[in-house]
């Protein structure tokens, strides 16, 4: 016993291996969190999913029911109706699993097929094909 407590060199490596270990678990778990927070930066998907429509009276409008499948919310600020600009001003505003009804003015014709695009402000465009009854 007294020689363990004599020579001080045998205390030094036991000393150094704690110290490495804990240096070592120290900087990990700074690199888990940085590369977590990466993550989670890039992992915002904004998503709009039309979930079905009605027709007006005459086709003179039809109501896209929308939600907000993605996981931030989204601005849809414009609509198209193959490729043109529809002139329905929109600014509808969606949380993460919210549904909105959207309604874009016509006329639309019986019998033709229709592109309905809907423009988010980030600049996503979400297409639904439509035939006019």
């Amino acid at each position: 016993m007294w020689k363990l407590v004599k020579n001080k060199k045998a205390l030094s490596p036991v000393i150094a291996a704690v110290i490495l270990i804990g240096v070592t678990v120290a900087v990990s778990v700074a690199v888990a969190a940085w590369t977590s927070a990466l993550t989670f930066n890039y992992m915002k998907i904004e998503e709009l999913k039309v979930v079905t429509h009605t027709w007006g009276q005459n086709n003179a409008y039809i109501n896209l029911y929308v939600k907000n499948t993605g996981n931030v919310a989204l601005t849809i600020n414009d609509a198209r109706v193959n490729d043109v600009t529809n002139g329905t001003a929109l600014s509808v505003s969606m949380s993460s699993g919210e549904s909105r009804s959207v309604t874009i003015t016509g006329p639309f014709i019986s019998g033709v097929k229709y592109d309905i695009a809907l423009l988010t402000v980030t600049g996503n465009k979400y297409t639904y094909a439509v035939v006019a009854p």
